[in-house]
């Protein structure tokens, strides 16, 4: 089941600076960063009130996020929907005949589970289910 919007990803050029304009513009906090390797981007997550802003760096020319930049410059990415078990969410969406990126959850950051939603089925809007792992 979906819960609410998770998080706002953003695609940057450079991570340092985007790190430092989000969290001066918003009076954010830099809670979480790490490298995703195998899908070749390194990410930050700014919390601003209760909203998660993931920022998002390719780490090579031929990450997702560096294509993405090439073709449409810096900018949302993608929204992320939360949700209680993103496997039964995604089987729910494909039987509903959305065509889906992911018919399987991938790890993601911050150690969730996430499939993305082609953006074709949602007016041109990427978007993620993701499952935070629970603490």
């Amino acid at each position: 089941m979906i819960t609410g919007l998770a998080h706002i990803g953003i695609a940057v050029t450079n991570l340092e600076e985007a790190i430092a304009l989000w969290t001066k513009v918003t009076g954010g906090k830099l809670v979480h960063r790490e490298v995703v390797a195998d899908q070749k981007v390194e990410v930050a997550v700014i919390l601003v009130g209760e909203l998660r802003v993931e920022l998002l760096a390719a780490t090579s020319k031929d990450s997702p996020i560096a294509k993405f930049v090439a073709a449409r410059g810096a900018g949302i990415h993608h929204l992320a929907l939360q949700s209680t078990s993103a496997q039964p969410e995604l089987d729910r969406l494909k039987s509903a005949g959305v065509r889906l990126i992911d018919e399987s959850p991938r790890t993601g950051a911050e150690n969730t589970c996430a499939g993305f939603v082609h953006p074709k089925s949602l007016g041109g809007v990427l978007v993620e289910i993701v499952e935070y792992d629970k603490p």
